[in-house]
């Protein structure tokens, strides 16, 4: 019966290799949540089988899908389903999956927060009513914004404050640094803390963003990726964490702005445009840096 299923699902399309769909994504572009080597390594590291089909035309793959069974690759439900919630929090990150733009394909594996990007080439889609924040551009905020943003991180680093690279820390220390910063911050654990070093560790190129010091101790730390597709950079904000003992100096909201302003200049530099994902539209203190995005679900 499940074979049948799985047939009935799966119809129209094939399985295909791991380069394959490497291929694709390099090709037509994706997002974090999809980039290969990322969905290698974390089904590889929760020993949860992942599979890749493609939809062919012309003996050429024209959209690719990376699979845990009826669900996308990475899924929460599945994770829920495994027993394995503890060891990854991927946050709602914004799935965009390699499909060139003259086709439309009916994807059918469960999957939700898909990107408005592959809208028209997925019929299979319906909206979702929860949307995406996705950063503004720099000049899409006020003046006034900008100089209050620039103002909070000069008297932070006055104060002694600085920001320091998350490359320069071990994973070990990242681990360390954002789970007690969570902590203090919403009052329960982190998300996926039994797998973070892990995680951390396997994701470590994709790993980018700054965290905030100040006399010697992490005082906000958020986790970004980053990963370059052949038109845009997608950059997942996974998760933050901040002191609330230092709220006067707004460090969560420095290391916004600096997050932020740096990943768009490094994005035009390239001549790409940016798809910053601060997840679900849900909480207030998006809205200051975002704009809400429709978003999708299979």
């Amino acid at each position: 019966m499940l074979k049948l299923f799985r047939a009935w699902r799966e119809r129209g399309w094939v399985e295909v290799d791991h380069h394959a769909y490497e291929q694709a994504w390099q090709r037509f572009g994706g997002s974090f949540a999809t980039h290969p080597q990322v969905v290698e390594r974390l089904s590889t590291f929760l020993r949860i089988e992942l599979r890749y089909l493609g939809w062919i035309v012309d003996d050429e793959v024209v959209a690719a899908v990376p699979c845990w069974g009826r669900h996308i690759a990475l899924s929460k439900e599945v994770l829920k389903r495994e027993g394995k919630r503890g060891l990854l929090d991927m946050g709602n990150a914004e799935i965009i999956l390699p499909i060139a733009a003259e086709v439309e394909v009916p994807v059918r594996q469960r999957m939700a927060y898909v990107s408005d990007l592959n809208a028209g080439r997925i019929s299979t889609l319906r909206s979702q009513p929860e949307g995406l924040a996705m950063a503004r551009a720099p000049e899409d905020y006020s003046k006034k914004f900008r100089y209050n943003q620039r103002r909070e991180q000069r008297l932070l680093e006055e104060a002694g404050g600085t920001l320091v690279p998350m490359s320069q820390l071990t994973p070990q220390e990242q681990a360390a640094a954002y789970g007690e910063l969570f902590q203090r911050r919403w009052g329960f654990e982190v998300p996926g803390k039994a797998g973070l070093v892990d995680v951390f560790t396997l994701l470590r190129e994709f790993m980018t963003g700054s965290l905030v010091m100040l006399d010697s101790a992490p005082i906000a730390a958020q986790i970004l990726y980053r990963v370059e597709a052949p038109q845009w950079v997608s950059l997942e904000y996974i998760n933050g964490g901040v002191d609330p003992q230092n709220r006067e100096f707004s460090p969560g909201s420095v290391l916004s702005f600096v997050n932020t302003q740096q990943a768009w200049e490094e994005a035009r530099a390239l001549g790409k445009t940016l798809r910053y994902s601060f997840g679900r539209a849900d909480r207030e203190y998006k809205d200051r840096w975002c704009q809400k995005v429709p978003a999708y679900q299979v």
